[in-house]
């Protein structure tokens, strides 16, 4: 069991420690505290501090929580803020600009606050001097760049001029209110510090390690925006390209990729970086030959043999490469993908699950050219595969997980030069089929939308759709129909793959009851429909309305076409047994 050391203390006891010695990591982000989280601070304190105005009212025994501050003692024992990094940056600013308010006040109650402040900032001697040098918060924030000066600014307190950093304009604040309080109780004056230094309570938490420490932020910070793993892995790119005297490059190619990677990547837990890591942890794993259907955690897969996939010189630029290739996905960037490949793309854009995304980055690292390019008819043919296959595994063997060994083996199989061919996992036909005939495609089920979305594109006349267009699964012979009427025989033909047709959220027919005449109006944009005023651009729809009438008769036949073209498109896949 991990141990911890909890132990409320106020600020003075907490900074005036001999043994205090805080420490930002690299991997933490910069200060992000502006006027409005600085005015609240100094709100609630002062508040706390001057009930109702009102030196008097204030009790010596209350005390005010600040909150909690979790570390672990780093190698050199020096203790490294995982959480509180914004609230102890904001507390030294405030110390640091009472202590230089003090400079010229001679009283004794002035003196003695600003030597208990003296003590908070910086280390002492033997004999309890101040070493104006050496403060008791460093930072080493990989992407800050003006930790030094925030730095300078607590060991001289003077401001650099024409700064706008953001810690000069907190302090600038700072400085304000304080001068606000000055004028309004001169006399008083000492008594704020004093009661921020021996009332103002803290949490610290030790852990014994930076995991524990990690572990702890998440759980007590729900409000916040806990470190991600891409946050710890920024720091060990940081000390590697420092040994390399390459930092400034790495902080440029680092924010080139938050960047990139916050325009595609919308992954539902973790952040856009996490997922770059992520796909390209497939990549790595497949590369050792690892096909344990047990997939790690992304930061102890990282963080084996200490974190040896990030001290490699090649790593940023596969991880930039790869983010490059995503991108370009996300563009449906015509210069660097054929019309068809686009299409197959868009296809897997709408897949049941993610698993198509990294065995697709597995094959672009190990097959893209010196200019980051795929041979547009092998890549188109790969495509082809994964779509086949994965489609079909969604209704024969549902549920990501069952999807794992298949699908690493063939990773496995491309970084050994090989097209994947799932051969040890082929279908049977009539096994399949009879998967295929009995489930019920309903809406919520993502493999309808996965199906329909593939059929849509059979039809050679299907131009490529914008893949940031939002499309809906609409029901041609509609529900509310169907409960008025029952005019099918079957009402689970209502949700059967012939009864569903891809169609532009603009012209999406919420009124579920319309006849098939008045829906074919407005499928090819003879009848206006809300802000539609053109045809629907999905080409199955000029063969659909020609039909007389679309009852039981048509949509079953329609069913049955989907699943001929679907088993056809497995045969030629060579993924029928």
């Amino acid at each position: 069991m991990s141990k911890l050391n909890v132990d409320q203390k106020t600020i003075f006891d907490l900074f005036s420690d001999k043994k205090a010695d805080f420490l930002i990591p690299d991997f933490q982000r910069p200060y992000a505290w502006g006027e409005e989280q600085c005015q609240t601070l100094w709100d609630d304190i002062f508040l706390f501090s001057f009930p109702d105005n009102n030196y008097e009212a204030f009790d010596e025994n209350e005390e005010y929580f600040l909150g909690s501050i979790v570390t672990f003692k780093n190698e050199k024992g020096k203790s490294e803020v995982i959480d509180g990094q914004q609230r102890l940056t904001t507390l030294m600013l405030i110390l640091r600009a009472f202590y230089d308010k003090f400079a010229n006040m001679k009283d004794k109650n002035s003196i003695l606050t600003r030597d208990r402040i003296e003590k908070c900032i910086w280390k002492t001697d033997t004999f309890g001097t101040a070493d104006k040098n050496t403060l008791k918060l460093d930072s080493e924030v990989a992407t800050d760049n003006d930790k030094e000066e925030f730095l300078e600014l607590l060991r001289t307190g003077i401001v650099r001029q024409g700064s706008k950093s953001q810690y000069v304009l907190n302090y600038q604040f700072i400085q304000k209110r304080i001068d606000d309080f000055l004028q309004a109780f001169p006399s008083f004056f000492p008594y704020l510090p004093a009661r921020i230094l021996g009332n103002c309570i803290l949490l610290p938490i030790e852990a014994e390690s930076q995991d524990t420490a990690l572990r702890i932020f998440s759980t007590l910070n729900d409000r916040g925006l806990p470190l991600s793993d891409a946050d710890i892995f920024k720091a060990q790119f940081y000390k590697y390209y420092a040994g390399l005297d390459k930092k400034d490059d790495f902080i440029g190619e680092w924010k080139e990729l938050e960047e990139m990677t916050g325009s595609i990547f919308n992954p539902i837990t973790g952040t856009p970086m996490d997922e770059l890591f992520t796909r390209y942890m497939y990549f790595l794993r497949a590369r050792e030959g690892n096909k344990s259907t047990t997939t790690e955690a992304l930061r102890k897969f990282y963080e084996r043999k200490k974190y040896q996939y990030l001290k490699q010189p090649h790593t940023i630029s596969e991880l930039k490469a790869l983010a490059l290739f995503w991108k370009s996905v996300s563009d449906q960037n015509k210069t660097r993908f054929s019309d068809s490949v686009l299409k197959k793309l868009f296809v897997l854009n709408y897949a049941p699950n993610g698993m198509w995304q990294h065995i697709t980055s597995v094959y672009f690292l190990q097959n893209r050219n010196g200019d980051g390019i795929l041979e547009d008819t092998k890549f188109s043919k790969f495509l082809d595969r994964i779509t086949a296959f994965i489609f079909a595994y969604a209704i024969t063997n549902p549920g990501v997980n069952a999807l794992r060994a298949p699908v690493y083996d063939e990773m496995i199989n491309i970084i050994n030069g090989n097209d994947p061919t799932f051969s040890k996992y082929k279908f049977n036909k009539t096994q399949a089929r009879s998967f295929f005939e009995n489930y019920v495609f309903t809406n919520q089920r993502s493999i309808t939308r996965s199906m329909i979305t593939w059929y849509a594109y059979t039809f050679p006349q299907q131009q490529l759709l914008d893949v940031k267009e939002i499309y809906h699964l609409e029901h041609i012979y509609p529900k509310k129909r169907q409960e008025m009427e029952s005019g099918l025989k079957s009402e689970s033909n209502l949700d059967s793959l012939g009864n569903k047709i891809l169609l532009e959220a603009s012209i999406n027919i919420k009124a579920s009851d319309y006849r098939f005449d008045d829906k074919k109006k407005i499928y090819s944009g003879e009848q206006h429909r809300g802000k539609n005023k053109d045809a629907s651009r999905i080409a199955e729809i000029a063969n659909l309305i020609r039909y007389p009438e679309f009852e039981e008769k048509q949509l079953m036949d329609r069913s049955t076409s989907i699943l001929d073209k679907f088993f056809d498109f497995l045969q030629i896949e060579d993924l029928i047994a």
